[in-house]
C-alpha cells in the first residue's frame, strides 16, 4: 500500500489528473499497513485523499468499484495509462482471463483492449507456476508487469528511499517527470 500511496502523491504532485478506483480488499491493507481508513463511498475518498496529499481540485477523481458509468469504463474514453499498485494475485488473474467483474478489472480490459499502457505492481511472493503464467500471459498482451524490487546500489537510508525506488520506476514508465531517485551515473544528491 505505501507504493500506491506514494504513486498518487507523486501524480498529482506533477499536476496529472487522477482516476482513482481501489478494492475492499484495498481499505484493509491500508488499514493494516499504513493505519488509513480508506472510505468505501467515493466522494469521502476523494476528500480525504486531496487533503491527505494536497491535491489541486479537479486533479483527482475516485469512483466507485461498481461505479460502471465512470469514463474509464468505456473504450470510447480510455485512460492514456492505468497503474493497479499494488495489484493482488486475485486482480491479477481476473484481468488475464478478461473478467471483468469490479470496475478495476473492466478498466483495465479497457486499457489493454484500446492499446493502451497497462502497468501492474504484483504484491505477492512467491510466485506459483499460475502467477507466472497469468504474469506471462498479460505480458504477451502488452501489460508491464513491475515487482516492487527495489534496489540497493542508492543506498537507501529509510523505508521511504525503497518505496521511492519503485515508484520512481512506475513513473519512469508513465513519463512522469520526477526527482525521486538520481539516474544512474549521475551523483546522488547529499542527505
Amino acid at each position: 500500500m505505501p507504493y500506491g500511496l506514494r504513486l498518487l502523491e507523486c501524480l498529482l504532485t506533477a499536476g496529472c489528473r487522477v482516476q482513482l478506483v481501489y478494492s475492499q480488499v484495498a481499505q484493509i491493507v491500508a488499514r493494516q499497513e499504513m493505519g488509513i481508513d480508506l472510505p468505501a463511498r467515493a466522494s469521502e475518498a476523494r476528500t480525504l485523499l486531496q487533503e491527505r496529499h494536497r491535491g489541486l481540485p479537479g486533479q483527482l477523481e475516485v469512483f466507485g468499484r461498481e461505479e460502471w458509468f465512470a469514463p474509464l469504463a468505456s473504450g470510447s474514453n480510455p485512460p492514456d495509462a492505468m497503474v493497479v499498485c499494488p495489484c493482488s494475485m486475485g486482480t491479477l488473474a481476473a484481468i488475464a482471463q478478461g473478467l471483468a467483474s469490479k470496475l478495476i478489472e473492466r478498466a483495465a480490459d479497457v486499457v489493454l483492449k484500446e492499446g493502451r499502457k497497462l502497468i501492474l505492481v504484483p504484491r505477492e511472493t512467491p510466485l506459483s507456476t499460475i502467477h507466472l503464467e497469468n504474469m506471462l500471459r498479460l505480458a504477451r498482451a502488452g501489460a508491464i508487469i513491475l515487482p516492487p524490487c527495489p534496489g540497493f546500489y542508492q543506498k537507501p537510508q529509510e523505508v521511504a528511499d525503497l518505496v521511492d525506488f519503485v515508484v520512481a520506476r512506475i513513473l519512469d514508465q508513465l513519463r512522469v517527470r520526477h526527482s525521486l531517485q538520481p539516474r544512474w551515473g549521475d551523483p546522488a544528491p547529499d542527505r
